[in-house]
């Protein structure tokens, strides 16, 4: 018998089902970016090492504010959110990021494609979340909209190397 959840949620069942699977599998995919972020600004390496060094603390801190969002979002939905470590593993859509000392460029390239893979996973979740709950649409939205920046900015210190 399945546990009765002490948030009731304002989506009926099925909506519920789709929003939550949505926010969990962004909630991971975040945890995982500020995960792969923080890798590359300790081991970036290079002639612009400061300014891609500064501008993963930016990717950091923003991913982990919008994993908060997310995990609010669901927690208000009556779904508890999921973020352990086994669970990121599991289930990120993050490409992986090697350990050790990589330069600079190196670095920025493999951001934009984590940003870009992520991007293209967010807007099939706002697709998703259409139909089920407008207001996890918005959040979802208001994340991709900001990570499409980052994005852009990212691949115009790239368009400098």
């Amino acid at each position: 018998m399945a546990e009765k959840s002490p948030i009731t949620s304002p989506l009926g069942d099925a909506e519920r089902d789709i929003t939550a699977k949505s926010l969990q599998s962004t909630l991971v995919d975040l945890v995982d970016l500020h995960l792969v972020a923080k890798q590359a600004h300790w081991n970036v390496v290079g002639g612009d090492f400061r300014s891609v060094h500064l501008q993963l603390d930016e990717l950091v801190n923003s991913a982990r504010q919008f994993a908060d969002s997310v995990a609010e979002r669901a927690a208000a939905l009556g779904v508890p959110p999921d973020a352990r470590a086994s669970t990121v593993a599991e289930s990120s859509g993050v490409p992986g990021f090697d350990s050790g000392w990589r330069q600079d460029t190196e670095v920025i390239q493999a951001i934009v494609e984590t940003l870009s893979r992520l991007i293209r996973r967010l807007r099939a979740r706002i697709d998703e979340t259409d139909k089920t709950d407008l207001v996890t649409q918005d959040l979802l939205i208001s994340v991709a909209a900001k990570l499409e920046e980052a994005h852009w900015m990212w691949q115009a210190k790239l368009a400098g190397s």
